[in-house]
């Protein structure tokens, strides 16, 4: 298992399955959704893809799974607390992500109660997590720069030791890039360019706005 400061693992692809329960239909689907904005995206394209279910409930862990303020979640009419929560504790006590669960509901008009529905909701989720492959992923975190043509094989030799990667560049007086490095990497990314050039290289870190 990687250990490394403020990784954690997220899907590594979309899975569905579909179970009826009570002549109700669940079509359980999970998907990896980095941040707030991709998981309303796909909570849009699956009730386009159902328009005629009764129900599209749904939970999100769209940030880091610690971070309360990255959690959803939806009844969709359900009853209070029947479907909605319970895919989000799924979802917490798997430990992912950037994961969101959507269960769409075909209602065959037998009625679950309370302990029916939650387990209905809660059990397609639990399936698909248990049978889902992840990655990790290591926050990083954006930087500029700019530096002299004859400083290129020193930032290069800088971006191998951190794990860094160029974004975009531009050739101009000086050479001008946008890059990435891996958050627990940039204080000796930066220390490692300033004592190699002489102080010449500096990086200037941008900030990092939370995740919509």
């Amino acid at each position: 298992m990687v250990d490394i400061e403020g990784s954690y693992p997220v899907p590594a692809s979309e899975l569905s399955d579909s179970e009826e329960i009570q002549k109700s239909r669940f079509i359980t689907l999970l998907r990896h959704t980095p941040g707030r904005d991709a998981a309303r995206r796909w909570l849009d394209e699956v009730r386009y893809a159902h328009p005629q279910a009764r129900h599209h409930c749904w939970a999100m862990v769209c940030r880091e799974p610690w971070q309360g303020q990255g959690y959803g979640f939806s009844d969709d009419g359900e009853p209070s607390g029947t479907a909605g929560k319970p895919i989000l504790a799924q979802l917490l006590g798997s430990g992912l992500g950037e994961v969101t669960a959507v269960v769409v509901r075909y209602y065959g008009g037998i009625k679950l109660g309370t302990g029916g529905l939650v387990r209905a909701y809660g059990q397609g989720v639990s399936k698909l997590l248990r049978d889902i492959p992840t990655r990790i992923h290591v926050p990083m975190r954006t930087f500029n720069l700019s530096h002299k043509y004859d400083e290129t094989l020193l930032l290069e030799w800088g971006m191998s030791q951190c794990g860094a990667e160029i974004i975009a560049v531009e050739y101009l007086q000086e050479v001008r890039l946008m890059g990435r490095c891996p958050a627990h990497q940039c204080e000796q990314f930066s220390r490692l360019l300033l004592e190699h050039s002489q102080g010449r290289l500096q990086v200037e870190w941008a900030v990092e706005s939370e995740l919509a």
